[in-house]
This record gives structure tokens, C-alpha cells and sequence, in this order.
């Protein structure tokens, strides 16, 4: 593998999912990267460019999407993925210290997200949401009155403790977009509670509007590449839940 090996992220087509996470790290510094099955499946794209690597037996064993290759090498894991693209694409600190402080707390982020996901199929994501209705409304209701303010008030704090506009001090870094990207899921699935919750958090919600001033930012967001919220993802808004 060397650096001008081609960034190639594999994650399912139709969604942003945990593949956004990536996705806006080579977007917001305009990296070049190859979202692979966003091609037609004739071309090499689609799920079935996924399944052959999850099948794979000749390489490194990766469990499930994001992923990303990089010349020979795979790397899995929301925050595995941005840990490794960081230093490459100027997103986070040089020191150890920087990059283990970043990475604990995207890791946090991962935490986060699979709670987020758990509101709408708390029983078994193999299940339709339709099969779990009731008991996605009693864990989306514990999910707002304490873990969604829990995680935000940790970030919050970190944010403010940081000294700087950024969640990590005076530089931007991955996990300010994350930062974003939760701000606007969340925003989408929990319109009620979450814009509510909003005034608590300051600090994050300089940060995600700091983010959305960004000129390669604005440009995706526009772009085509950036995918609509919808019932097939991460987020999903089902009004029922938040009644």
C-alpha cells in the first residue's frame, strides 16, 4: 500500500448509515475517495461488491460494513476507519495523545450510535420495526429522558473544557464532523425532543454550524453524494415514538 493508492469505502447503497461518519471526513478536506457500491452492479458496485468481501476468505476477515480498502489493506469499523484516515487526511492531531484522545471518543461515538439504532429495533435488527412497536416506543422513551442527554452533555462538557471552537481545542478533527452528522440525525429522527434538548448544548451546536460553514461541506451537502434521511437507515423518524 502507498499513499496514492485509491481510498475505496464499501457501504450498503441507499443510505448514509454508518458510512456518513467516513464519507464526510474525505468530503469536508476533498479527498478523493470511491464510494464502491453506489456503482451499478454490472460495474462491479451494488451489495453483492460488499458480500464478496464479506466472504472473502484470502484476506484480512472484516465483519461488517464500512469499510474501507486501501491498496491491500481493509479496515473496518466506523472508528477504526476514521483513526486510520485521520493523520492521512490532516483530521486530527499528531501526537499519541491527540489521536488516542480523538479516537476514545469516537469510540464513545460508536456507543452512541447503536443506542440511536436500538430506539427503532431494540429487540433484534433482523426483525421489521413493525414487529417491535411497543417495545421500541418503552426503549426510544428511557433513550430521551437519559441516554441521548447523557451522551450529549458528555460531549458538551468535553467541548467546553477544550478551550477552543472545536470540540478537541483549537483544530478541527473527525469527530467534530461526527458531531455534525449526530446533530443532523438526530434533528431528523427526534424533531421534538431533540430540538428541544438543542439550547443545553451550545458549545456542539457552534461546533455542527462551524462544520456546515465549510466550503467543501456545503458542497456535498448540496451534491448529489449526499444522501436524504430515510426509514431504511441509522435515523429514522417514526412520529409514534416520540407521542
Amino acid at each position: 500500500m502507498v499513499e496514492r493508492d485509491p481510498y475505496e469505502l464499501f457501504y450498503w447503497p441507499g443510505i448514509q448509515g454508518r458510512g456518513e461518519f467516513v464519507r464526510l471526513a474525505f468530503e469536508c478536506v476533498g479527498a478523493p475517495y470511491e464510494d464502491v457500491a453506489r456503482r451499478p452492479e454490472s460495474a462491479g458496485g451494488g451489495s453483492k461488491a460488499i458480500i464478496e468481501i464479506l466472504q472473502d476468505e484470502s484476506g484480512a476477515s472484516v465483519f461488517a460494513p464500512p469499510i474501507l480498502r486501501h491498496g491491500a489493506r481493509l479496515v473496518s469499523h466506523t472508528a477504526n476507519i476514521l483513526a486510520y484516515v485521520g493523520p492521512r487526511l490532516g483530521l486530527v492531531g499528531e501526537s499519541e495523545v491527540a489521536r488516542d484522545t480523538a479516537h476514545q471518543l469516537q469510540l464513545t461515538v460508536t456507543d452512541f450510535v447503536a443506542e440511536i439504532h436500538n430506539t427503532h429495533h431494540p429487540v433484534s435488527p433482523s426483525l421489521y420495526f413493525e414487529d417491535q412497536v411497543e417495545e421500541a416506543k418503552r426503549a426510544t422513551h428511557h433513550f430521551l429522558e437519559s441516554r441521548m442527554p447523557k451522551y450529549l452533555r458528555h460531549f458538551e462538557k468535553t467541548a467546553t473544557r477544550s478551550g477552543g471552537p472545536w470540540i478537541l481545542g483549537d483544530a478541527m478533527t473527525y469527530v467534530d464532523l461526527s458531531m455534525f452528522q449526530l446533530h443532523e440525525g438526530l434533528s431528523y429522527a427526534f424533531p421534538q425532543s431533540f430540538v428541544t434538548f438543542r439550547a443545553r448544548i451550545p458549545h456542539l451546536v457552534s461546533i455542527v454550524e462551524a462544520v456546515r460553514r465549510l466550503e467543501q461541506v456545503q458542497k456535498y451537502l448540496s451534491s448529489e453524494r449526499r444522501l436524504s434521511f430515510n426509514q431504511h437507515g441509522l435515523f429514522r423518524r417514526y412520529p409514534e415514538l416520540e407521542g
